[in-house]
């Protein structure tokens, strides 16, 4: 599942097993790596295959599947000169051994060529259109109907950013929230970033982006590594955790012709902080939220009750974790593969309440009666939090990642239930329905199958918070079975179909729904 993969340009008819509800009507859409040499060159890391863009496309019944890989600049040079001509997060591209020892040392620091248009981690929206979205300042526009790439939008032509996350959140009004650092001569700084609804069909994409708040480093020169944000009704919450990027060490590293991903390290020592700003005003709490070291990539939900914001979040205790999906690791087998296993930190969900009101110098408050999280104010001003775990004992032995929700109606919300991947070991290997209130878990799980991130999709007229249905890639390494497109019932976690494609797909990261428009 790690492997390059041949494209599927032209759809081709999935064979389903069951019966697919008339209503779901739209398409699935994922992304992820999928190709990962180019000539005698190869990729070091998971993060830098080629981003391949699937399509699994549901109408009255029947299921067809596509995929194309993402024309980037990155994968056109590439394959123009059968090599690795553009730097990845975990491979640095050889100049071209034709050039002059100047301009060879010249393209080590072209910050250009190191920041990568290969757009492989997920779909986003802006102003209605989809994209495909990394974490440098580049993204990729693309027709979601025919997979076809299309213009490449550059976020520091728009916005003082040199980056951009690849999960984005939105208002019900359209508005867009993000979060991008920017390195320049007053260091390193988090920048929260709104994107305006579209308010006519003129306009480039990230026309009125503006930087609402400006977030400087617990360390200028260190500043955190992060995936994801959370967002309230009102607030934004940043996550500032100790897995470290180091900017002296990234110059250095280039010299060295070493990647990005050296520049990174878990430090421990360090106290996770939350920053809490109003994202209608740009103001930033006055108060600093600290708890224990924690890594974070995947943010829940995040909701206000009673003075408090409610903060769910995937978390592990260790930051080693991005250093394991190297390739090298991930296509080991038997006894070396189990090693892998065994150093492969859990990921479980937690849930933090952050007060927004003053508490007394040394009271333990437990400001919500329906959790067991705590906030503790020290006599430096500081308020240290404890979570509440979300899981009982039956994901102690498998966590869970690649958390989604029903998005539409509960983000910002008070919600029940969330839904996810159970990883077990380096890949997810079950999904799983969790509800935070009872702490109890609905399990799919099929031997030899590996599930990728689930997608709710909700009822026409829907209710309840789990009226609805769950959509999955399930990949398979065996060359006997088949990949699948499975729906399960989002209520009772029960299978109502499957549709299978003779195909292998490489695992990969995230994706969105796009629903039949009328």
């Amino acid at each position: 599942m790690f492997q390059t993969v041949p494209e599927t340009p032209q759809p081709i008819p999935a064979k389903v097993r069951g019966t697919i509800p008339k209503w779901i009507r739209g398409s699935l859409l994922r992304n992820g790596p999928g190709r990962f040499e180019f000539g005698n060159d190869k990729f070091n890391h998971w993060f830098d295959g080629m981003a391949l863009m699937h399509k699994f496309n549901i109408d009255n019944g029947s299921v067809t599947y596509m995929s194309k890989f993402l024309e980037s600049d990155a994968y056109t040079m590439n394959l123009s000169q059968n090599r690795i001509v553009a730097s990845e997060f975990g491979t640095l591209a050889s100049p071209d051994p034709c050039m002059s020892v100047f301009d060879r040392m010249k393209s080590r620091f072209d910050f250009q060529k190191i920041s990568t248009d290969n757009c492989s981690v997920n779909y986003v929206i802006y102003k209605g259109d989809y994209y495909v979205s990394t974490e440098t300042n580049f993204m990729r526009k693309v027709d979601a109907a025919s997979l076809k790439t299309l213009d490449k939008v550059d976020w520091s032509k728009f916005i003082a950013v040199n980056g951009a996350t690849a999960h984005p959140h939105y208002d019900p009004d359209g508005t867009v929230y993000n979060m991008g650092n920017s390195y320049g001569k007053d260091g390193t700084r988090y920048n929260i970033i709104r994107v305006p609804p579209q308010k006519s069909s003129s306009g480039e994409t990230l026309e009125g982006a503006k930087v609402i708040c400006s977030i400087e480093p617990e360390r200028k020169m260190k500043p955190a590594y992060y995936h994801s944000f959370g967002m309230s009704e009102n607030y934004v919450v940043f996550v500032e955790q100790p897995l470290r990027l180091n900017i002296i060490k990234l110059l250095i590293n280039q010299l060295r012709g070493k990647s990005f991903a050296g520049i990174m390290s878990w430090e421990p020592e360090l106290n996770t902080i939350f920053h809490v700003v109003n994202k209608h005003t740009g103001k930033k709490h006055p108060v600093s939220f600290q708890t224990k070291a924690f890594l974070n990539f995947h943010q829940i939900n995040a909701f206000e009750d009673q003075d408090c914001i409610v903060l769910d979040l995937c978390c592990q205790d260790d930051g080693g974790a991005v250093q394991l999906f190297e390739l090298q690791n991930l296509r080991k087998s038997g006894e070396a593969l189990n090693e892998v296993y065994k150093s492969f930190c859990k990921t479980y969900p937690r849930r933090f309440v952050l007060p927004l009101d003053t508490i007394a110098n040394g009271d333990i408050a437990q400001p919500l009666n329906y959790s067991t999280a705590t906030a503790e104010k020290k006599a430096d001003g500081k308020v240290w939090c404890t979570h509440e775990n979300l899981h009982d004992q039956t994901l102690e032995m498998c966590g869970i990642e690649f958390p989604q929700i029903n998005y539409a109606k509960y983000n910002a919300r008070k919600y029940r239930y969330f839904y996810g991947c159970g990883f077990q070991h380096l890949v997810g290997d079950s999904l799983i329905k969790l509800d935070v209130e009872t702490k109890q878990s609905k399990i799919w799980k099929e031997d030899g199958f590996y599930p990728s991130e689930p997608i709710f999709v909700p009822y026409p007229d829907s209710v309840k918070e789990d009226d609805g249905v769950i959509l999955s890639a399930i990949l398979t390494p065996h060359q006997d079975k088949n990949t699948f497109l499975l729906i399960l019932d989002a209520k009772d976690f029960t299978e109502i179909a499957r549709a299978e494609v003779p195909l292998q797909m490489p695992y990969g990261f995230h994706g969105i729904f796009v629903p039949e428009r009328n």
